[in-house]
């Protein structure tokens, strides 16, 4: 049996889930994912706590348009918004695929005033993985 999730204050005071907005975090890592079809934008803590997050589909754009680099400075935009409120001041940034939104979600975070330490570019590379499918004979 699953134990039962303890409530912080009462119905009374009107105060019962966490306080999000009242961590105040002055140093972060914000993870982009930039593939073909979608970016996603992730942004943690130092301890690697997910802080905010946004991606191309849940700023609203549907189908093909979510691989534009528009819509990552968008979504980038949305994700860097709530980090901002919380004081957040210095960032390094994590970028991994090899999609559209790269360019454009590198951008969007450097025009928000965010002071970068560094920027990574962690893409998985294979150093020489699987064995490729056999030759197609037609």
């Amino acid at each position: 049996m699953a134990k039962p999730i303890p409530r912080i204050g009462s119905l009374r005071n009107g105060r019962i889930g966490s306080r999000k907005s009242a961590r105040r975090i002055p140093k972060g890592v914000i993870h982009v994912q930039a593939s073909s079809n979608n970016t996603i934008v992730t942004i943690t803590d130092v301890r690697g706590w997910v802080v905010s997050w946004s991606s191309a589909g849940t700023c609203g754009f549907r189908g093909t348009r979510r691989g534009t680099p528009f819509v990552a400075q968008t979504a980038a935009g949305n994700a860097i918004r709530t980090v901002v409120d919380q004081s957040m001041q210095r960032a390094e940034v994590m970028i991994k695929g090899s999609g559209l939104g790269r360019d454009a979600t590198l951008r969007a975070i450097r025009r928000s005033g965010i002071l970068l330490s560094f920027v990574r570019d962690v893409t998985p590379m294979p150093h020489n993985g699987c064995r490729p499918l056999k030759k197609r004979r037609v």
